[in-house]
């Protein structure tokens, strides 16, 4: 009875084309945004902000991305943490070499390092497809991770070969604290977030959309193969390069090549499927639920059998658990969280009646 769209209509084509078309969902947006924005960071401790939080906020820009890719325009890659070192040694060298340069400046640089990457890498997908293509994203992780590795001019010659991420300076000022972080990487992704949902509802994502569902016909009715995959390796490359920048500045601090390995690659597919494919709220909801429930469980586990069972077993136990929760998930509702989202709106705007 409180999520009901009766009463409400558009009087204009600028109304009908908004974003959110029910009052209550942008009513819901400006609160949410609201408590990220000034809740959060008054309230949330420097171990949620800093621990939780920014990795959360990082792996679901990742997440979207992947999304673009594989939810959109049907391209499966493997590839997603390679762009992320990608993007976070491109960021550290452009402010190691270029002073003064801003470090928005510097992220924004990355992500368009990282896309022209993911353009050579994605030129495979005019000619194949499926798990073939995911094979050949695959080699990109491998390459990026082995450059990145070998050659110590990435790495500003480190014996150590680990990079110790610069201050954040924006405007002159030093964001250094956790809520400053924080900050940062909510502004960058809700403003990269608005940016892909516009992308996605307008005629980039029916591009999209119409190569994933059938390309023979999309390159029939006059669409570019060419472009239109290539556009969507560089634009989810790009998301993958300012993550990976964002991940290594607010949340690393301190990373190696093999911090990116192809482990964090299957995270990100994860988050992908569990979210649900081809939306923006499943990259968050994916992210925080594979983010998230190893801790959950590992809390629960403390304060069932604290000290009485031996730390690996607890340890195993959780990792069996939540694979078998994916495993479960994936069987009783493959379309991910964000369709369970969707049904749960659904529900609401018929209630107290029944369906």
């Amino acid at each position: 009875m409180f999520y009901r769209e009766a009463g409400q209509f558009a009087t204009s084509y600028g109304q009908d084309r908004r974003l959110l078309q029910l009052r209550q969902d942008r009513i819901g947006m400006v609160v949410l945004l609201a408590v990220g924005f000034v809740g959060l960071p008054l309230v949330a401790s420097d171990y949620w902000l800093s621990a939780i939080l920014i990795p959360w906020l990082v792996l679901a820009l990742v997440a979207l991305g992947q999304n673009i890719l594989m939810g959109y325009a049907g391209q499966l890659s493997l590839g997603s943490a390679g762009f992320m070192a990608a993007g976070a040694f491109a960021c550290y060298n452009l402010v190691l070499r270029v002073p003064g340069i801003p470090f928005l400046v510097a992220v924004l640089l990355s992500g368009l390092i990282a896309a022209m990457i993911g353009i050579v890498f994605g030129l495979p997908s005019l000619r194949i497809r499926g798990l073939y293509l995911a094979v050949a994203t695959l080699a990109s992780q491998f390459f990026i991770v082995w450059a990145l590795d070998k050659f110590g001019w990435f790495k500003n010659y480190d014996t150590s070969g680990i990079i110790t991420a610069q201050d954040i300076v924006i405007f002159g000022r030093v964001f250094d604290s956790p809520a400053e972080k924080y900050l940062v990487v909510l502004g960058i992704v809700v403003a990269l977030t608005l940016l892909a949902a516009n992308m996605a509802r307008g005629s980039t994502g029916r591009g999209w959309r119409a190569v994933r569902d059938m390309d023979v016909a999309a390159e029939a009715m006059g669409l570019s193969l060419l472009r239109t995959k290539l556009q969507a390796f560089a634009i989810s490359s790009f998301y993958c390069g300012v993550g990976g920048a964002l991940f290594l500045f607010a949340y690393l601090q301190t990373a190696e090549p093999a911090a990116f390995s192809i482990e964090l690659s299957f995270r990100i597919l994860f988050m992908v499927i569990i979210g649900g494919l081809g939306t923006i709220l499943g990259a968050f909801l994916g992210s925080g639920f594979i983010l998230l429930m190893p801790i959950f469980l590992n809390i629960i586990f403390h304060a069932v059998f604290g000290r009485a069972v031996d730390a690996t077993i607890t340890s195993a136990l959780e990792q069996v658990i939540f694979g078998a929760m994916i495993i479960l998930f994936l069987i009783f509702e493959p379309l991910g969280l964000a369709r369970l989202w969707q049904v749960t709106k659904e529900r609401l705007r018929l209630w107290p009646f029944r369906v």
